[in-house]
Formats: structure tokens, C-alpha cells, sequence
């Protein structure tokens, strides 16, 4: 079969029927070992997305015979069964990536547990219907279910009387005096935090270590303007939403409040104040040594079998080499170390990146009546609107609850994603027609990625390069906030900046908004050069389209990586959680092999 590019004749009452049809061809198909039938119900253009179901990976298949592969891999081992409709979200046409689609919510089980996914048709030109995309996922592993709802830990009334207190077993089981974490978790912000709800949930033992004094402080210690650029409805943490009296965009030393409210509320044990110093891993016997920095200055050495390093892509600030720093006799400041412009009233400030945090400060300072702000540009960045970041994730103000937002969010594989985010940018591109016209204007550089796919893949594919604009553009536009482009620096001098055409600025304070070293610094840093070349990159996207060693199991045995902003912590944590789990159960190895899929 093949499609076709006009959709236009599915009909939304057809909807239900056409995937019933489908999923009971390909359910038998796959139960007889018939890939080539199997293969018969796809388009020509059609893939695939597999989080575990199939293996114990995330595997994209981006063209019919990488899902002919994968199928003829897997397929026999996990027997996949039950295939059926869900009526949590009714089948439906819509518009995906340029196309209309029947979009269907599914469900099946294999030997390994309940999944769960997504499935997208189009036309077949024969009066049938083909499958676009496909999304396979795992849910819950059969036998080891989480403990959540329905299946909530049960007290045990009569063995009450005579125990110690809640609070006691609570503070003793916390102190890990008489037993190991069977996973340590490094930072306990929102990925931390996320994976470790999972985590007990699951019934896997595990402790997360914060080096700040309090949760959320990585948060609080923030520049004090800061406050979320994506609604309150995209961002809940697993398990428990965010209070509905939440504004629509939560300030940072809320957000950093209720990080600690989370942690209580859930029964997580987290050590603050507590440095993790690195670690070594023990092949023989499939544990680690991981040292530890105590509030009171003291070590201690836990034995995880997992290290789970959470301390996001922002943990090592990036300070670039610049002409004559050494020379300046004034203050200089990374993003991370501003907190306010109030000091700078009358000022004149120099901010290197223009990015969300140099675009903010920028903001800030002028806000605060600073005499004069400049931003200087390295390189041309993707800005949108806020109005425009709503909108990429405007699903999650659809009605649908939050975890069939996540299953919508992570069906595209990834040239179907890179497709979805082009067609946005269009959208974006005339919604913001003005607000550019205000940066050009003011000799801002702007491009909307490498494809023309926009911010969201931009923050995939280097962890940041974006803007999202809350004021800042006009700004530029009428001169109140300079720009300078970074070739035009000769170098800085000892009282601010000499430009190439040789005219000099005074300068009062300098601010590095030049962003992160990212998570292999990190890496390094922890476990030495050995880990790190074997490990390799963190973050950015593989040849197929997942993100690389994050999420998953990696070459280094027990050592995990997780990170990204709150949709992410949420969307990934859960089958983080759920790999930890299938380890502990002896289900798989602890590291992954070669090829992954």
C-alpha cells in the first residue's frame, strides 16, 4: 500500500473504525512472525518510535525498512498482543506535521508488561488507510507495577500499635545507616526530583543528593526577575500538579518552594547540603564508590549499583576567553551570579550572550534605570514570542490530561518531529513579523535554526540558542538596549571595552550570559577522562533522532544521565524509572550494548 498526500477524505466518523481495521491486521500479523504483511499497513513514508515496548531502548526507525528491521528484531521476543482502541481520548482528524491524520490513542501488552501508544493514518488511495507514524511505549512492567492509585501501599492497621512513629522510620530510613541506595541520585532538581517520585513509586531505593543548603534553591539562587516562559499546565512534576491557584507563569522562588513542598509531599529521601566528590565503579562487584561531602565537612562513601547524574545542562558556567579580561578593573558576574539590576541604577553595563538569561538581565537593568545596556551577539539566535512558546505547547490547554499531552508530545519520530516544528516555525514567522522588524531594526541577529525547525529543536540540538521575548525586542528596537555583534570587540580595557573601529566605552559592570558547559564537563569532572571517552557526548541528537546517552543506560555500567527542562524531566523520568526497575529486577544488564538497537 502507499499514500497519498491529499487526506482530505477521512472522515472524522470514520475515524474509529479505520484504526480498529488496522490495529486487528497488525496484531495478527506480528503474533504469526509476518513482518512482510505487517509492513503491507505502512506508508511509504512512513516511522516509527519505540520507548521500550519492543526493547529496552528508545529507537527511532525513520523510513519502512528501519521498521521492517525492528520489527524482524523484536517483534518475536516481546510476542506484542491485545491490540486495541482506546476511549480515554477518542480517535480524531487533525493536522500533524502538514498532513491530516487520523490520530488514534492505543493500547496492547507483551510479555513484559502494559503499553500503551499512538498511531496516525492516512489514506492508502485504495479507500483503506496506512500508517503514517507510529509510537509504541511501555507503561508498567507486568508483576511490578507502580504503587500508585489503586494500587497505593495498604496500611496495616493492627500493626500500628506498638511501632515507632511515621516520622521516625521516616528520619531513620533516611539516614542509609543500615543498607545502600540501590540508586544515588546527583541534584535534586526537577529531573532529579521527577525520576525519583518514579523511582518510589516503583519500590526501587533510592537517595538524591542536593549540594545547595535547601530544594529548589537552583532555582531560588536565580536572577530575581526570572519566571517561567511556558504555562503552569506544561511544567507539573509526576504525581502531583501544581496547586491551581498557581499563576499562569510560575516565578522562580515559587517554583523553587514548591520543589521542596514536592520533595516532602512524595516521601523522597534527599540529603541537602550534601557535594557528590565522583565516583569509581567496581566491575566485580557491580557497584560504585561514590564520596560524598557532608553539611558538616565530614565524607562518606555510599555503594549504589546506579549513579544517576540529574544536575541539568546548566551545572559548569562557560566563561569565554576574551581580549584583556585580566585587564578590566571592574566587576564582571556570569548569569548565574546576578540577581538584580537595582544596584546598576545609572549604570553602564556590557552583557555578553543573547540568550533568555542576557536578554532578561538586559531587561532587568533597564527596567532599574540603568544609564546604558548593551548585549553583544556571538551569533545569530532563534527568538520568539511568548505568545509564540504558548502556542508550541498549547496542547496541554486542550482539555486532555496531562499524561495524554506527554503520549502526544513524544509520538513524532524524528523526521516527523523536525517536519511538525517547520511547519510551526511558518506560523511563528508571521505571528512575529513586528517583533522582528524591532530586533532587526536594532542590529539583532536572528535565525530560526540550521532547518528552520525553531526553538524547541534548537534546545534539543545544543541545550539553548534561543530567546523567548517578554519585552526585550522593543527595546532593541527603539535603542534603549544596544547591540553589538562580538567581532566588533577589539578587547576589553581596564575601564570597559575598545571597539574595532577604535572608539571605547566606559564600563561599570560586565556580565558573562554565555551559558553552560553542558553535562560532559560534568562527566569528566566526577569520573575522570577513562568514563567520560568511553560514555561519550551527553545530550544532542543521535543519527536516528534520540538524544544521546541521556535517559538510558550507557558504555559505563551503571552510570545514567538525566536533564532538560520540566516537560522533559516529566516526559522521560517515568522511563528512566522504569529501565532502573527492569535492572533491579535482573530483567536487563546495567550497561547497554553495541549497537543499542
Amino acid at each position: 500500500m502507499t499514500a497519498v498526500e491529499d487526506a482530505s477524505t477521512i472522515n472524522e466518523q470514520d475515524a474509529r473504525v479505520a484504526a480498529e481495521e488496522w490495529l486487528a491486521a497488525f496484531g495478527p500479523a506480528l503474533t504469526a512472525g509476518d513482518v512482510d504483511a505487517a509492513m503491507t499497513l505502512f506508508a511509504r513514508d512512513a516511522s516509527w518510535r519505540d520507548l521500550l515496548a519492543f526493547s529496552w531502548h528508545f529507537s527511532t526507525y525513520p523510513d519502512p525498512s528501519a521498521i521492517a528491521e525492528g520489527l524482524h528484531a523484536h517483534a518475536r521476543d516481546r510476542a506484542p498482543r491485545d491490540f486495541r482502541v482506546t476511549d480515554r481520548v477518542p480517535p480524531q482528524t487533525c493536522q500533524r506535521g502538514g498532513r491530516e491524520v487520523v490520530e488514534v490513542y492505543y493500547e496492547f501488552a507483551t510479555d513484559v508488561g502494559e503499553c500503551e501508544g499512538v498511531l496516525r493514518l492516512v489514506p492508502d488511495g485504495t479507500g483503506g488507510h496506512v500508517a503514517w507514524t507510529l509510537m509504541t511505549a511501555l507503561r508498567e512492567i507486568r508483576g511490578h507495577e507502580p504503587q500508585v492509585g489503586a494500587r497505593r501501599p495498604r496500611t496495616d492497621q493492627g500493626a500500628r500499635f506498638g511501632e515507632s512513629s511515621w516520622a521516625a522510620r521516616r528520619a531513620r530510613r533516611d539516614t542509609f545507616e543500615d543498607r545502600e541506595p540501590a540508586v544515588l541520585v546527583v541534584g535534586a532538581g526537577q529531573s532529579g526530583l521527577s525520576l525519583a517520585a518514579h523511582l518510589r513509586a516503583l519500590g526501587v531505593d533510592a537517595l538524591v543528593v542536593e549540594k545547595s543548603a535547601r530544594i529548589g534553591d537552583n532555582w531560588r539562587s536565580r536572577y530575581d526577575s526570572l519566571v517561567l516562559h511556558t504555562e503552569t499546565p506544561v511544567n507539573h512534576l509526576p504525581y502531583l500538579p501544581f496547586p491551581e491557584t498557581f499563576p499562569d507563569f510560575v516565578p522562580k522562588d515559587m517554583l523553587g518552594n514548591w520543589f521542596e513542598t514536592y520533595a516532602e509531599a512524595l516521601d523522597l529521601s534527599v540529603w541537602t547540603g550534601t557535594e557528590f566528590l565522583g565516583g569509581e565503579y567496581d566491575e566485580d562487584t557491580g557497584a560504585w564508590t561514590a564520596r560524598l561531602r557532608l553539611p558538616d565537612g565530614n565524607t562518606r562513601s555510599l555503594r549504589p549499583r546506579h549513579v544517576i547524574v540529574a544536575v541539568g545542562l546548566s551545572s559548569i558556567p562557560n566563561l569565554p576567553d576574551v581580549a584583556g579580561l585580566t585587564d578590566y578593573a571592574g566587576p564582571v558576574v556570569h548569569s548565574s551570579e546576578f540577581r538584580s539590576g537595582a544596584p546598576y541604577a545609572g549604570k553602564k553595563v556590557v552583557i555578553f550572550g543573547a540568550g533568555n538569561s542576557g536578554c532578561d538581565i538586559a531587561q532587568d537593568l533597564h527596567a532599574y534605570g540603568a544609564a546604558e545596556v548593551t548585549l553583544v551577539q556571538r551569533g545569530s539566535m532563534t527568538v520568539i514570542s511568548l505568545d509564540a512558546a504558548v502556542m508550541i505547547f498549547s496542547l496541554y490547554s486542550s482539555g486532555l490530561s496531562t499524561e495524554d499531552c506527554d503520549l502526544l508530545g513524544l509520538a513524532d519520530p524524528y523526521p516527523v518531529m523536525i517536519k511538525a516544528h517547520q511547519e510551526m516555525t511558518k506560523v511563528i514567522k508571521e505571528m512575529d513579523k513586528d517583533m522582528q522588524a524591532d530586533l532587526r531594526r536594532g542590529g539583532f541577529r536572528t535565525q530560526y535554526g540550521e532547518d528552520e525547525s525553531g526553538s524547541a529543536i534548537q534546545y534539543f540540538r545544543k541545550g539553548g540558542g534561543y530567546y523567548v521575548n517578554v519585552g526585550v525586542a522593543a527595546l532593541i528596537g527603539s535603542g534603549e538596549v544596544g547591540v553589538r555583534q562580538y567581532d566588533e570587540i577589539d578587547r576589553l580595557t581596564p575601564t570597559g571595552v575598545r571597539w574595532t573601529d577604535g572608539s571605547t566605552s566606559d564600563v561599570d559592570l560586565v556580565v558573562f550570559a554565555t551559558g553552560y558547559q553542558g553535562v560532559w564537563p560534568a562527566l569528566r569532572q566526577f569520573f575522570g577522562d577513562s568514563v567520560a571517552d568511553r560514555v561519550g557526548p551527553v545530550w544532542g541528537f543521535d543519527e536516528s533522532g534520540e538524544l544521546r546517552n541521556m535517559f538510558t543506560r550507557t558504555a559505563q555500567p551503571g552510570l545514567w544521565f538525566i536533564a532538560g527542562g520540566l516537560p522533559h524531566a516529566r516526559w522521560f523520568s517515568r522511563y528512566t524509572a522504569l529501565q532502573l526497575q527492569a535492572c533491579e529486577l535482573g530483567m536487563i544488564p546495567v550497561t547497554a550494548p553495541d549497537p543499542v538497537r
